[in-house]
């Protein structure tokens, strides 16, 4: 695969203190990755800084070879679904989709058939004409992911997407965001302290601890060969530990798709 992105000796510091220290890696064309560590690690510091709201200190951000480090959000063809919605409420669902697309030159004159077909595409159609209090959870989530995909970008940052969300309707949208990456093809980066999502989801994971990354790698490679202590310790421990209590909560029928609630 051709890499998509390249961030190189990334460095980022708030009132003198480092939060990132010289971080390296590369995501693929088309890859799924997520940044798993707990808060405070720095992994939603990268996240902003990917999609120019923040800038680092020091260090480059290549995309498609080209730098980008000191471009505005708009120039960058990157989207993100952020962990509260981030939706209008006195819109309905069909108007949070197209909102965005009145910005764009190439999607305005367009923006309504464009915004029914991704709605059609992740499931809302029946809720098209809803207001976002009127939706469970998981559909709200799902309306953000629409807004998102309605403008076409060439990566998605997904920043905690879930941790509002039950486990029965983690589950369902985890399958919903895997669908969607394979049908358009998406890069994707997905910021998590979820080890069970991160693991489910991911083509590789890039733990991380106090702003630095502990390892980079596929999920299999990280059962087989953790790098040191602390992957073993916070990845994969707790990793059992998400699986057993999933398989004791998780039971048929127990979601909720009353408006308001937080099932899908």
């Amino acid at each position: 695969m051709a890499i998509k992105l390249e961030i190189q000796n990334l460095k980022r510091s708030f009132n003198r203190q480092e939060v990132l220290h010289g971080l390296d890696f590369t995501v693929e064309d088309g890859e799924f990755l997520s940044i798993l560590g707990p808060s405070g690690c720095g992994k939603t510091t990268i996240l902003r800084i990917l999609i120019g709201l923040l800038h680092p200190s020091s260090g480059r951000i290549l995309k498609d070879g080209n730098d980008i480090t000191t471009l505005p959000p708009s120039k960058r063809n990157m989207g993100i679904v952020f962990q509260n919605y981030a939706l209008f409420q006195n819109m309905s669902v069909l108007r949070n989709v197209e909102y965005a697309l009145k910005f764009s030159k190439d999607l305005k004159h367009r923006s309504r058939s464009v915004a029914e077909n991704i709605i059609d595409q992740v499931g809302l159609t029946e809720h098209i004409n809803k207001k976002p209090y009127k939706l469970s959870g998981g559909q709200q989530q799902r309306v953000a992911i629409a807004r998102t995909l309605a403008l076409n970008p060439e990566i998605i940052l997904f920043d905690e997407p879930m941790s509002a969300l039950d486990a029965a309707t983690r589950l369902l949208l985890r399958d919903e965001i895997k669908r969607i990456q394979e049908k358009f093809h998406s890069t994707m980066i997905y910021i998590t302290h979820d080890q069970e999502e991160a693991f489910a989801l991911s083509d590789r994971i890039m733990v991380m601890d106090n702003g630095t990354i502990q390892q980079l790698d596929t999920p299999e490679a990280i059962v087989a060969n953790p790098a040191n202590s602390y992957v073993r310790e916070f990845v994969l421990d707790n990793l059992n530990r998400k699986i057993n209590s999933l398989v004791k909560y998780v039971k048929p029928g127990s979601t909720d798709d009353k408006p308001g609630s937080n099932g899908q």
